[in-house]
């Protein structure tokens, strides 16, 4: 009999209104790479959740090393050996990375040889060698606030490593992460892999699943379906049983038929808190029954310039028009009535209110109109109509429906509702941030149809990726930008994916 570093058998979890594990049973070797593959959803993060002790199974066993266990919390898990990096990091923004990876397990020493007292010193010095040690470079001393989306998962890391972890989970590890980001985080898992560790990865990225995983268990709704060799396997087949369907990773474009001006912004230039210019003198036009894709590593002032067409960021000069009406100055909201719909890149601070119910959610574009209010008094059998079409439209996944609060949802689930409700106003201008961003394979396929669908009705798109695939795929106009400047705008079909790679790390034209 195969011996397995860890064993789940017959895994069942439930919660109200939805069976989250259904009958699941896995084995894990040691020192492979096990990817977790699936829809937003199918119960990938719940299971591993049960295996760090966030969960206790409802039915079946855990096995660590042959021997059963039962884990109430995650020091029962960091006691086997077990660590894992989770989709939201759990991090406190004020105090150190030092700080954050000893939290729990601080080491001590005596001042004066009388007064116990943590000894940072000693934990800044052991971080500082342990990240090397692993490629992992990190300053101990540095505040979280103060560092980037990948240097936190790199301090989640460290942490695993520092408490010792041998089975280490990774929970959609690169949902938030730029392309090269990607690419060094893949490296480091297969430096933790040649180290001797055992790697989960939880996922639903199927590019990333061929590069780096041993083998693959795929659940759909709750159910294994197969656990596969990830070499002999092609990643249609994996799509297909992951989505339950034919997946079409090609959706028919129809030629653009171009319309109107929509969106004209002219000179605009947005400054950030520190009073930085982080848009610069950027102009541009959408036209009705256009995809116009801004293309750029992050953090060059793509989403400063869709907040600032939304109206979240001031703009400092220059102009914004919605079919030739000056709205610089106007309100969110006006500029919603007006016709803008937005997608934003944070979903959960900018895109919900976490804690209110996806029925709630829904309706924030429209409570305040009729048949949802009427003389200032809401109507909530309207909200639950219009909550129900929404979540069957959509395929928003959620344990008790438009009842649900958005907080415990799954975070491709609250972004299937943000990008529902913000279509269904069936707006003049759509500005979509990431609209893909930590959602499975069937979701942007369902998406990018949507997407050619209100570009083929006449609205003018502003859309704004980092995934460069996606935006070659889709647009018809692209625009480059680098260091907030927009460097190089021509049609889609001008362009190859080398040439807009180039530009997106500031190689100017000869």
């Amino acid at each position: 009999m195969e011996e397995f570093i860890v064993e789940m058998r017959h895994i069942t979890k439930r919660f109200p209104g939805i069976v989250a594990n259904d009958d699941v049973s896995i084995g894990i070797r040691r020192g492979e790479v096990f990817a977790l593959l699936g829809e937003n959803g199918a119960g990938k993060s719940t299971l591993m959740s049960m295996l760090f002790g966030m969960y206790e199974p409802d039915s079946g066993d855990i096995l660590i090393n042959g021997q059963k266990v039962t884990f109430h919390s995650s020091t029962d898990a960091a006691a086997h050996s077990i660590g894992m990096v989770h989709q939201h990091f759990k991090l406190v923004d004020n105090y150190t990375i030092a700080e954050n990876i000893v939290l729990g397990i601080e080491p001590m020493k005596k001042k004066f040889g009388i007064f116990p007292c943590v000894d940072m010193k000693t934990a800044n010095k052991e971080i500082r060698e342990l990240s090397k040690e692993y490629g992992l470079e990190v300053n101990p001393t540095d505040k979280i606030e103060d560092v980037p989306v990948s240097v936190r998962q790199r301090v989640e890391i460290i942490k695993m490593l520092y408490r010792k972890a041998e089975i280490m989970i990774f929970d959609e590890p690169t949902a938030v992460l730029t392309p090269q980001e990607i690419d060094f985080l893949l490296e480091i898992i297969d430096g933790l892999r040649k180290a001797g560790k055992t790697i989960i990865l939880i996922t639903h990225k199927i590019e990333e699943i061929k590069r780096i995983a041993d083998r693959c268990a795929i659940l759909w709704r709750g159910r294994l379906v197969d656990v596969l060799d990830v070499a002999s396997t092609s990643k249609q087949d994996m799509a297909n049983m992951m989505v339950g369907r034919k997946v079409d990773f090609n959706p028919m474009k129809n030629p653009m038929q171009e319309r109107d001006v929509v969106l004209e912004v002219e000179h605009m230039t947005v400054k950030n808190e520190n009073r930085f210019d982080v848009v610069k003198d950027v102009s541009f036009q959408v036209h009705g029954g256009e995809i116009f894709a801004i293309a750029g590593v992050s953090g060059n002032g793509q989403t400063e310039i869709a907040d600032a067409i939304a109206g979240l960021m001031k703009i400092d000069s220059g102009s914004v028009k919605l079919e030739g009406k000056d709205i610089t100055k106007a309100s969110i909201r006006e500029r919603a009535v007006e016709g803008i719909s937005y997608i934003p890149e944070d979903r959960q601070g900018t895109g919900t209110i976490m804690d209110l119910t996806l029925r709630d959610n829904l309706a924030l574009r429209e409570y305040f109109k009729e048949p949802f209010s009427k003389n200032g008094i809401l109507k909530f059998s309207e909200f639950d109509a219009y909550a129900d079409k929404l979540i069957e439209r959509y395929d928003i996944r959620s344990g008790q429906g438009a009842k649900t609060m958005i907080r415990s949802m799954s975070g491709g689930n609250q972004q299937k509702a943000i990008i529902g409700r913000e279509i269904e106003e069936h707006a003049k201008l759509i500005i979509f941030v990431q609209p893909t961003r930590g959602l499975d394979i069937g979701a942007i396929e369902n998406i990018h149809r949507q997407i050619l669908a209100e570009r083929d009705r006449g609205a003018a798109i502003l859309l704004i990726s980092l995934e460069l695939d996606e935006i070659m795929e889709l647009a018809d106009t692209i625009g480059v930008i680098y260091s907030g400047a927009l460097l190089k705008t021509a049609p889609a079909s001008e362009l190859t994916s080398h040439d807009v790679g180039r530009f997106m790390m500031g190689v100017k034209e000869a």
